[in-house]
């Protein structure tokens, strides 16, 4: 194996953890921003008020795109195995 394709892999994981993590991230965020305005407008400061709705919206995320992410995970590891002997040889 060489540094290149060492690097090759390492970068292609890093960009499937990515594309896979980022729907989570952002429907967390922005749920949490709702939430923050909606206590700011309110004047609740109540903590655990913000962790139900992120918890949900998480969820219906995971349901929404847990095809997609799932998918995407197989592929780069189909992809992955199938270059093994590839990679042990150059």
């Amino acid at each position: 194996m060489t540094p290149e394709s060492a690097m090759t892999i390492g970068r292609q994981a890093l960009e499937i953890t990515f594309m896979i993590s980022a729907p989570m991230l952002l429907a967390a965020l922005a749920t949490g921003l709702l939430v923050s305005i909606f206590q700011a407008a309110t004047q609740i400061n109540e903590m655990t008020l913000s962790f139900i709705p992120k918890l949900l919206v998480m969820f219906l995320v995971i349901v929404l795109a847990g095809p997609w992410m799932i998918t995407l995970m197989t592929d780069y590891m189909q992809r992955l195995f199938t270059s093994i002997p590839w990679l042990a040889v150059g």
